[in-house]
């Protein structure tokens, strides 16, 4: 065991001070951000109110939503007469075209009708007198023949009973409303109705195989024109999926990011040697352009797009208006940053030799600064795409108008879905090429 005296605890202390005699910063510092944090925590619960946010939410809407992504439903309406009749009618713009005859529907001798939800586990029978619903293993019969529905027997946890309608829940495959005189029956459908050809389409409910053998040997449908030409054009056209102006839209998008930014960076470059303290050494001019870039980024995209569809109305001018701002802020703080972190080696050694500034500009800086400011550049147009997309909603034109108005209809979440997934690959593309580029550009590899 070692004795260290007194002389050589001093020692150490005076060697080490950093060890012996912490500050109350350094003993206490972690406790008192992790206090902090907490703090700040329990303040942001009651501020927002989240218990009650959470307690009132509709999370019952998620499922709906998700269901509505992936799949498609179809709504017939059993109109029960006074002589016993049941006539069927469907929606004006059923998925199933204007004259429907689904397998899953079948008339009986006796002149009811049964509906499949779900195979044979789920289905539906309709006469003039009742209802029977057969679900989880049970079937309950509904008597409409008096002044309002009525079950037969115990009411199932899926079914529920109001006063002039009975309601069955049957999950995912759909639901049934039940009153005297109407059936109302949702069916649902995993995938895109009508994805390819609409309902008016000439291909539209034919199998692949003779859709294919019509545009490649097949007669003319319409003598005008060839059918290959047809089916592109209703392909196009789709009423439902609307290909032509989702895709436009689109195209729109990606114009509006690469004409902004690109704009953005035309402007910011010339204007970063000015705002750069090291390469233009008047410090009137470089606090004014700064301030300027300042202002011109911290104003939102979305702010300079409500700005400019009030000034030019709604379109692509207005969005690309609005991203050429904002990346003229943007690109100009981050050139002239960047300029003001060169060697200034090479740019002296250029100059000793009596070059003229285009030159030692030339030769001295742009090697130094080209791989970084086109990295960047890359960066925000990789971003801006997926800006356009935001700023299309306030009318800035784009596929965000027509995302968002799929979204208002809150009916057409299978489109929403549609659109979503095309915005993904994009910015999927975007960034795997920027990325690309920018490893190619600053000389690294990518894993």
């Amino acid at each position: 065991m070692t004795v260290i005296d007194a002389n050589r605890m001093h020692e150490i202390e005076t060697r080490y001070p950093e060890y012996f005699h912490r500050s109350f910063r350094q003993r206490f510092g972690g406790l008192m951000i992790l206090i902090a944090t907490l703090l700040y925590s329990l303040y942001a619960v009651w501020f927002f109110d989240l218990p009650k946010l959470f307690a009132e939410a509709h999370w019952e809407r998620v499922g709906i939503y998700l269901s509505q992504w992936v799949s498609y439903d179809v709504q017939p309406e059993f109109r029960i007469g006074d002589d016993g009749s049941i006539d069927i009618r469907y929606p004006r713009f059923s998925p199933l075209g204007d004259n429907p005859h689904p397998d899953w529907l079948v008339n009986n001798p006796d002149g009811s009708i049964t509906i499949s939800i779900s195979g044979t586990s789920h289905t539906v029978t309709v006469s003039k007198t009742e209802t029977i619903v057969t679900a989880h293993g049970i079937s309950v019969p509904v008597d409409v023949s008096s002044g309002a529905p009525e079950v037969v027997g115990p009411v199932p946890g899926w079914m529920t009973v109001y006063d002039d309608n009975v309601l069955a829940d049957l999950g995912f495959a759909g639901n049934v409303s039940i009153s005297v005189d109407r059936v109302k029956i949702r069916k649902r459908f995993i995938g895109w109705a009508n994805f390819i050809f609409d309902t008016q389409s000439s291909f539209f409910d034919k199998p692949v195989g003779e859709v294919v053998s019509l545009i490649v040997s097949g007669a003319r449908i319409k003598p005008e024109q060839s059918n290959l030409s047809l089916a592109f054009d209703d392909i196009w056209n789709n009423s439902e999926w609307q290909h032509g102006d989702v895709w436009t839209k689109l195209f729109q998008t990606i114009v509006m990011a690469f004409l902004g930014t690109l704009l953005g960076a035309l402007t910011a470059f010339p204007l970063a040697f000015l705002a750069a303290r090291n390469i233009t050494p008047n410090r009137l001019l470089n606090q004014i352009l700064k301030r300027f870039f300042d202002f011109l980024r911290s104003v939102d995209m979305l702010i300079w797009a409500l700005f400019l569809t009030r000034a030019f109305g709604p379109g692509p001018l207005a969005g690309s208006g609005a991203i050429f701002l904002t990346e003229t802020g943007t690109l100009g703080k981050l050139y002239s940053e960047g300029l003001e972190n060169i060697d200034n080696k090479p740019r002296e050694g250029i100059k000793s030799t009596g070059a003229q500034t285009v030159l030692v500009h030339r030769y001295g800086i742009m090697p130094q600064i080209v791989p970084v400011f086109v990295s960047q550049t890359l960066y925000q147009w990789e971003s801006n795409v997926r800006g356009a997309t935001i700023i299309g909603a306030v009318g800035a034109g784009g596929i965000g108008l027509k995302l968002w108005e799929a979204m208002r209809t809150n009916a057409n979440w299978e489109n929403v879905a549609y659109m979503v997934i095309l915005i993904l690959i994009v910015v999927f593309i975007f960034d795997t090429a920027s990325n690309a580029l920018r490893h190619r550009l600053m000389g690294t590899k990518t894993h």
